[in-house]
This record gives structure tokens, C-alpha cells and sequence, in this order.
């Protein structure tokens, strides 16, 4: 194989690399809930988390189109543009998730594209309208939904069973859990896998717009089109990285938030669905990771703002705010060594 190609399979194990390290990262989005309220043990819950996160990523490539295209035109980015990125953003998720923060995985891909976009053809090439559009706007409306949304579910809830006994509320909610924990993983499978899906198009048009050609399966059939063996790989990649679990995360989700409930979780997880699978549809790249963590502490608000505990929620926040930003001049760094050492 000439070095292209090279590059290209480099890029798209990265790409994958990311993905599997997304699953196990965001695991605890969709379980950490379920888990901290005994419903499932972690072993069969993340298992039934990447099965859900498999469906999910087969649903669509809305979001796929948007990180492919969206934030810079596909004749600035290079092979190294991308494999940067996704050093960036795997660097990043790799400490947060080892400090136990749960940050964005999305935003610390994005981060790491404007980083080594900007890097490699100056701070017009990356197109930061759709970053104000498509993450800024949502990085504040996303969790807030999360947060809103909740805090509502969960008092209509609490209306509705004031009259049943507790041990039937209990029994009954830890049943919705089920539900709500699976649909929660479906709606991170259809966001999150799709952001992989994005950058290995958009490697792919790098590749393929300097004369180079791939077998049919693997090469997009119009602009914008994701090959259906990139959707495969994703969403496998997502599972299984899902399956590995996160435990470091779960913990501070599941009960350093907030000491949450059976009817608890199930607000949460419930709320947080809908607002991803909103974004999902139009292709905005949210952060499961917010709208859990907005939504989590939306229940516990409901019952009493002491409730949350605000100290771990600053923290958390501090994460949402550095990971853009670091996560780009990581990647810019990256960028900067590449060439260093001969690699474009």
C-alpha cells in the first residue's frame, strides 16, 4: 500500500479508537442511573446499553452530515487534519474519563477539528457560524431542556403516585427504569456514533478528492452520504466501547450528583431522551453527557435545591466549559508535531 492509503487506515482506526472510547466513556450516561438505583447490575446493564446504542446508531446520519461538512469545507482538511482531531479529543476523553469527569466526547471531537483545522490553514478555514449554530447555542439550550424538562417530569410524576403505597411506587418505577435506560442508550447511539461516522467521511473525501479511489462500499455515492460500512463499524465500535463500561463515571452520576430514586431516574432518563433524539433529527451534535447531567440534576432540584449537590455539579460544569478549548490546542499541538516529524 502507498502511505495515502496508510494514512487513511491509520485515520480511520483513530476514528474508531474514538468511538470504542466514547462507549466506554458515555457508558454511564444511559446506566449510571440504573445502576445506582440497583435496578441492574453494571455487568448486564452496559450490556444491554450497547445493544440499544447498536439500534440507535443505525437509525440515521443527520448528525454524521454536520460534523462531515459542517465545520469546514472537505478541500481544507487533510488526512492529518483529521487523524489530529481525533488525537485531541481522545486525549481528552481518556483524562476525564480517568479523573472521573463526565465531559463531552462530541465537543472534544469539534474542539479537536477547529483546533487542527486552524492549524493547518488559519482561523478563517474552520467556519465558526456553525460552531456558534450547531454547539454554542446547544451546549446552553441542550442541558438546560435536560434540566426543565425533568424538573417538570418528575413533579407531574410525583402528582401522579401521591396517592400509592411507596413500596408500589418503588416497584413500578424500577420497572419504567428499564425502559427509560434502554431508550436513553438508543438516543446516545444516535447521536454519539454518528460524530465518528462524520469524521471518517470526511477522510475519506480527503483521500478520494486528490485522485485516489476506494472500493464502491466504502466510498460515499453522493456528497453527504455516509457508506453504510462506516454506519456498521461506528455503531459496533460504540457497543462495544459500552459494553467495556465506565465505572469511574457511573459513580459520580449515580449518586455524587444527587442520592437518586427508582422515579428518579426514570424522569431523568426519560427527559434526557427526548432532548437527544430532538437534536439527533436535525443533525445538531449535542453532548449526551449534558443533558443527562442537566437532567439528573433537574429531579433532584425538584425535591429540594439542597437536593443537588453543587459543588460536583460546578465541577462537571468546569469540564463542559475547558473541553472545547483544550481539546482544540490539544489537537493543534498534535498538528504542529505531525509535521514536525514529516507526517501531512
Amino acid at each position: 500500500m502507498d502511505s495515502p492509503v496508510l494514512l487513511l487506515v491509520l485515520v480511520v482506526v483513530v476514528a474508531i479508537l474514538f468511538d470504542y472510547i466514547n462507549g466506554f466513556h458515555d457508558a454511564a450516561n444511559a446506566i449510571a442511573t440504573v445502576v445506582s438505583t440497583g435496578v441492574l447490575h453494571v455487568r448486564t446493564a452496559v450490556i444491554i446499553a450497547g445493544l440499544f446504542n447498536f439500534v440507535g446508531a443505525m437509525t440515521g446520519t443527520a448528525v454524521a452530515k454536520t460534523i462531515a461538512s459542517g465545520f469546514a469545507s472537505p478541500l481544507v482538511v487533510t488526512q492529518t487534519v483529521v487523524l489530529a482531531a481525533l488525537s485531541g479529543a481522545c486525549i481528552w476523553n481518556l483524562l476525564t474519563w480517568w479523573w472521573g469527569i463526565p465531559s463531552s466526547s462530541s465537543h472534544a471531537l469539534i474542539g479537536g477539528l477547529a483546533g487542527a483545522v486552524v492549524a493547518q490553514a488559519g482561523v478563517g478555514a474552520f467556519k465558526w457560524a456553525t460552531l456558534v449554530q450547531k454547539v454554542l447555542i446547544p451546549l446552553v439550550v441542550s442541558p438546560t431542556l435536560g434540566f426543565v424538562f425533568a424538573f417538570f417530569v418528575m413533579i407531574g410524576l410525583i402528582w401522579i403516585v401521591r396517592r400509592m403505597r411507596p413500596a408500589t411506587v418503588t416497584k413500578s418505577s424500577r420497572r419504567l427504569q428499564l425502559v427509560s435506560a434502554s431508550m436513553m442508550a438508543f438516543s446516545h447511539g444516535s447521536n454519539d456514533a454518528q460524530k465518528s461516522m462524520g469524521i471518517i467521511t470526511l477522510a475519506i473525501v480527503a483521500y478520494t478528492s486528490n485522485g485516489h479511489f476506494l472500493p464502491s462500499w466504502a466510498t460515499p455515492h453522493k456528497a453527504g452520504e455516509v457508506p453504510v460500512a462506516v454506519i456498521v463499524a461506528c455503531a459496533a465500535a460504540i457497543a462495544l466501547g459500552t459494553m467495556a463500561g465506565g465505572k469511574r463515571i457511573i459513580k459520580t452520576m449515580g449518586s455524587k450528583i444527587i442520592r437518586i430514586s427508582p422515579l428518579q431516574g426514570f424522569a431523568a432518563e426519560t427527559a434526557g431522551t427526548l432532548v437527544i433524539l430532538g437534536a439527533s433529527k436535525f443533525g445538531i451534535p449535542v453532548s449526551t453527557t449534558h443533558c443527562i447531567n442537566a437532567a439528573i440534576m433537574g429531579v433532584g432540584a425538584s425535591k429540594r435545591i439542597s437536593a443537588v449537590r453543587w459543588g460536583v455539579a460546578g465541577n462537571i460544569l468546569v469540564a463542559w466549559v475547558l473541553t472545547l478549548p483544550l481539546s482544540a490546542g490539544i489537537a493543534y499541538l498534535t498538528l504542529i508535531v505531525f509535521r514536525t516529524v514529516g507526517l501531512r
